[in-house]
């Protein structure tokens, strides 16, 4: 199994027994046992649809014999009235996955949304939007699977699959040239094929790495816009370019008329407004 999904039914068991505890008293005391029902997910927002995909897989491991009927899927424009799903079994088994569903759908479907709205403003500027590491704790799988839902491009899982070195490990380094080439080098000796990636300050940092060479991609962390225009002059052709630094909706298209292949933007992930919906019982009688 995908190493993935198998991080993914880990998270959602820990998840559902942080809930559960001892037991659902509310559900046990207020409805008979082996009661069935159906519920629908009610969309009370508009923006981008996410979490779908999850929640089959929530509902799978709260009850195998809970069915979904699914009429809108991931990526879709969902608006005020929508219903996203029904899902049928045993109410108790319903109950027990509303929160968790709600939750991470919610959550999913703002960042999506909140992506979405980026990736148009960028449209025909040639430069494409990137998420950060700067996710919540435990959910970075669900929440970088929410900008690639929403039209965005993935940056790094973590710290793992790609050489990124920041102000800090140039500072600790002793400057540009010596953390490239201690990179390479230790790319080399680990027999690892991961791209290296270099942030800089300033036209001097950037003239470094330039001269050094050896890396796939120059990160231009806080440039003004002027600086930024310039710095694209200097690197294309030779290397990826990517801005990051207080990128906004409000300001992420200037920064895309620099010329920049990427901007990095963590209010991707960290500060969104999760999208509006709940799980309502289908009246039978």
């Amino acid at each position: 199994m995908d190493k993935n999904i198998v991080a993914l039914h880990t998270f959602i068991r820990q998840a559902l027994n942080e809930d559960l505890g001892d037991g659902d008293h509310t559900s046990n005391c207020t409805i008979p046992p082996g009661y069935k029902g159906r519920a629908k997910l009610l969309i009370k927002d508009t923006g981008i649809l996410a979490g779908v995909s999850i929640a089959r897989e929530i509902f799978l491991i709260v009850d195998p014999a809970l069915t979904m009927e699914i009429f809108m899927e991931d990526g879709q424009v969902v608006q005020h009235g929508d219903v996203a799903f029904h899902v049928n079994g045993s109410v108790h088994s319903i109950l027990l996955a509303e929160r968790l569903v709600l939750n991470i759908m919610q959550r999913m479907s703002g960042i999506a949304t909140t992506t979405n709205k980026v990736v148009k403003l960028l449209e025909g500027t040639g430069t494409k939007v990137l998420d950060t590491r700067k996710t919540t704790p435990g959910l970075r799988y669900l929440e970088k699977l929410a900008v690639k839902i929403g039209g965005g491009v993935n940056h790094r899982f973590g710290l793992y699959d790609m050489v990124l070195i920041k102000d800090n490990h140039v500072d600790y380094a002793g400057g540009i040239a010596k953390a490239i080439e201690a990179a390479k080098s230790y790319l080399k000796k680990k027999n690892l094929d991961i791209p290296i990636e270099i942030e800089v300050r300033n036209l001097s940092e950037l003239i470094q790495a330039i001269n050094s060479g050896g890396v796939d991609r120059i990160l231009l962390d806080n440039f003004t816009f002027e600086k930024l225009e310039e710095a694209v002059a200097l690197i294309k052709g030779r290397f990826i370019t990517e801005a990051s630094g207080g990128i906004t909706l409000d300001n992420v298209l200037e920064y895309a008329r620099c010329g920049v292949d990427f901007v990095s933007m963590g209010a991707l992930t960290h500060s969104v407004k999760s999208l509006d919906m709940s799980l309502k019982a289908i009246q039978t009688n």
